[in-house]
């Protein structure tokens, strides 16, 4: 996840917090529209804070 963090912060210009911010969207957009794969969203993002 740090390396897809620093790939957001370079490629879109933004600050880390951001980009923390950013993957929070995405991670919640996917368990919204895909409810049954929220177990495996959670363990990709597990102890990124994201």
């Amino acid at each position: 996840m740090e390396e897809l963090l620093q790939q957001l912060q370079e490629r879109a210009g933004i600050s880390e917090t951001q980009a923390k911010e950013a993957l929070e969207t995405i991670k919640d957009f996917v368990k919204d529209k895909f409810p049954m794969m929220a177990g495996a969203v959670d363990k990709l993002f597990e102890g990124n804070n994201a």
